[in-house]
């Protein structure tokens, strides 16, 4: 794991982020994407094994709904290619910046 593939992975994961356990996964699954999936997957896991709302009646309330749904909307992103990782590979279709694209133009129905 190079540094540029260090940093992205700490920028998705945060500082607090185990180093060598990254460089563990990252030489079992290869791909820096790949862990970050991984490891956010287990971050929901583990709320969604935990209560999702704990009370104690006049003295404190906590909710994790919306650190479930964050970690979904990340775990959207990153399935998607949301942000871009040092090593992904290249676009298989051709949709880099010096290529060019194809556009269908139809006609509208009349009214």
């Amino acid at each position: 794991m190079d540094a540029a593939v260090r940093a992205w992975l700490i920028s998705q994961l945060g500082t607090d982020t185990d180093l060598p356990d990254l460089e563990q996964r990252y030489a079992r699954l290869g791909t820096a994407r790949a862990v970050a999936l991984e490891v956010v997957r287990e971050r929901l896991a583990a709320l969604l094994s935990s209560p999702g709302t704990v009370s104690v009646s006049g003295v404190v309330s906590v909710n994790f709904s919306a650190n479930i749904t964050a970690y979904e909307r990340q775990i959207t992103a990153l399935e998607a290619g949301d942000p871009p990782a040092p090593d992904d590979p290249e676009d298989p279709c051709g949709d880099s910046a010096d290529g060019f694209g194809v556009t269908y133009l139809v006609e509208r129905p009349r009214r």
